[in-house]
C-alpha cells in the first residue's frame, strides 16, 4: 500500500471537518490533530461484520490496498474492529471468521468527544489505558507532545505494532505492556488519565497515579449498562464527577493478553410467573439513560438477548443469584416472564416510574463518586437521590 500522507490528506481533512460539523470537535488543536494524524497507518486492516452466504454472522477482513475507496473507508466515522479473541475465533472461509472482538480503532467522533472532555492543556502529563492501534496516542502526541504521553496495553503484540506505527507517523510516546488496572510500571502522577476500555470501578492504582486536580475519564461497565464518566480527584483520594453526554460502551479491560474469561452464571431458577407489565423490552432498548438507571437499581445483573426454541427474541435480565426476567421484543401484549427468589422486573417497573416522574433525565444528570475506601455511589444531580454501588467481586 502507498502510505503517502498526500494521498490520504483530503480524507484526513474531510474527517476533521465532519467531526467539527457534528460538534464532536470543539477546539482548534483537535481539528489540527485529526487533520494531520493518518488513521490509515494505524488501521491497515480491519474486520467488518456481515452475514455470509449461509446467513451466519461473520467478521470479514478488509485490507487497505491504497485505493481511494479503501482510504475513504478507513476515514469513515466508524469503529473498526482490528482483533478477534483467538479462543472464540473460527475461520469460516478465506477472509472471514466468527468470534468476539478484543481490540478496535474507536469511532472517531467518540474519540474526539472524549479528547475534548479530557480538557488537556499544554504541559499536561497524560496516561492512556488501552493503547490498541496507537491512533489515540498519536492524536494526544500531536496535541501535547509525545514526551508527555504514556500509553499501555495488556497485549505485547499490540504494543509492539503500535510502537512501529507511531514511529512511522513521526511519534515516540512512552509505551508499556501491562494490566492497566494495576497502573503504569514507571509509576508517577499524571494530570489526565483516559481509558479506552471499560472497567467495573475506578482502580486504586489510578488514584495512586493521581494528584489533587487530576481528571480521570473512563467507561464504567456497571452490568446492565455503563457510561463514560469524568471524575476529578481531590486531596483525600476521592474521585467525584458525572456521567458524560457521550455514550461509551468500550470493550472490557482484559486480564489476559488475547482472551476474555468465559462468563460464569448460575443455573436459572424455575419459571415462577408470566404477567402484564408497564415496561416493555422496546422501552429499555430505546432509552439509554433508563438502562443506566437500571444498573444503579440492580448492580451485578446483566441484560442479554434470548431466543427461544420457536425463534422468538426477548430481552432477558439475569442476576447472579439465578433470578431472571424476560420481556419479548416485537409487537404483542406487554408481558414479562420471570423466575427466582426476586421479581427482577418489579425493580425495572420502579425505575421506569421514577425516571418518568423525574422528567426522563439524560445520563449527564447523574453523578458518580468513588470514595478513597473503594466504595462508590451514583446520584441524581438535581435532587440528590442516591444509589450505593457495591465494589466489584
Amino acid at each position: 500500500m502507498n502510505d503517502s500522507p498526500d494521498r490520504a490528506r483530503p480524507h484526513m481533512r474531510a474527517l476533521a471537518d465532519q467531526l467539527t460539523a457534528a460538534g464532536a470537535i470543539r477546539t482548534r488543536p483537535w481539528v489540527d490533530a485529526f487533520a494531520d494524524v493518518p488513521r490509515h497507518l494505524f488501521v491497515p486492516r480491519w474486520y467488518e461484520q456481515e452475514a455470509d452466504a449461509r446467513g451466519i454472522t461473520v467478521w470479514r477482513e478488509r485490507q487497505a490496498t491504497g485505493t481511494d475507496a479503501d482510504l475513504a473507508a478507513v476515514y469513515r466515522d466508524q469503529t473498526l474492529v482490528t482483533a478477534l479473541d483467538p479462543a472464540t475465533a473460527e475461520q469460516v472461509d478465506e477472509t472471514a471468521w466468527t468470534g468476539i472482538p478484543t481490540s478496535s480503532s474507536t469511532l472517531p467522533s467518540l474519540m474526539a468527544r472524549m479528547l475534548e472532555d479530557l480538557a488537556v492543556e499544554d504541559g499536561h502529563r497524560v496516561l492512556e489505558i488501552g493503547t490498541g492501534t496507537g491512533y489515540n496516542a498519536a492524536l494526544l502526541s500531536h496535541r501535547i507532545g509525545d514526551h508527555l504521553v504514556h500509553s499501555m496495553d495488556i497485549d505485547p503484540a499490540l504494543v509492539g505494532t503500535a510502537r512501529q506505527r507511531l514511529a512511522d507517523a513521526g511519534f515516540v510516546p512512552q509505551l508499556a505492556v501491562g494490566d492497566g488496572s494495576h497502573g503504569h510500571p514507571a509509576g508517577g502522577t499524571f494530570d489526565r488519565i483516559i481509558a479506552t476500555c471499560s472497567v467495573p470501578a475506578v482502580p486504586d492504582a489510578w488514584l495512586d497515579h493521581s494528584k489533587p486536580g487530576t481528571l480521570v475519564l473512563t467507561d464504567l461497565n456497571l452490568g446492565i449498562e455503563g457510561g463514560l464518566v469524568t471524575l476529578r480527584v481531590d486531596g483525600s483520594r476521592r474521585a467525584v464527577g458525572h456521567f458524560t453526554a457521550t455514550c461509551g460502551r468500550f470493550m472490557a479491560a482484559r486480564t489476559d493478553a488475547t482472551s476474555y474469561p468465559a462468563p460464569q452464571w448460575p443455573d436459572r431458577s424455575p419459571l415462577a410467573d408470566t404477567r402484564p407489565t408497564t415496561v416493555t423490552a422496546a422501552d429499555i432498548r430505546a432509552n439509554y439513560p433508563l438502562g443506566l438507571l437500571l444498573a444503579f437499581h440492580l448492580p451485578g445483573a446483566q441484560l442479554v438477548h434470548h431466543i427461544d426454541e420457536a425463534g422468538a427474541m426477548a430481552l432477558q435480565l439475569q442476576h447472579p443469584d439465578g433470578s431472571w426476567a424476560r420481556a419479548p421484543l416485537g409487537d404483542g401484549p406487554a408481558t414479562v416472564t420471570h423466575g427466582g427468589v426476586r421479581d427482577l422486573w418489579q425493580q425495572v417497573e420502579a425505575a421506569w416510574q421514577w425516571w418518568n416522574e423525574a422528567g426522563r433525565p439524560s445520563q449527564d444528570r447523574f453523578g458518580y463518586a468513588r470514595e478513597a475506601d473503594g466504595s462508590a455511589y451514583a446520584w441524581h444531580i438535581p435532587d440528590g437521590t442516591r444509589w450505593d454501588l457495591p465494589a466489584p467481586a
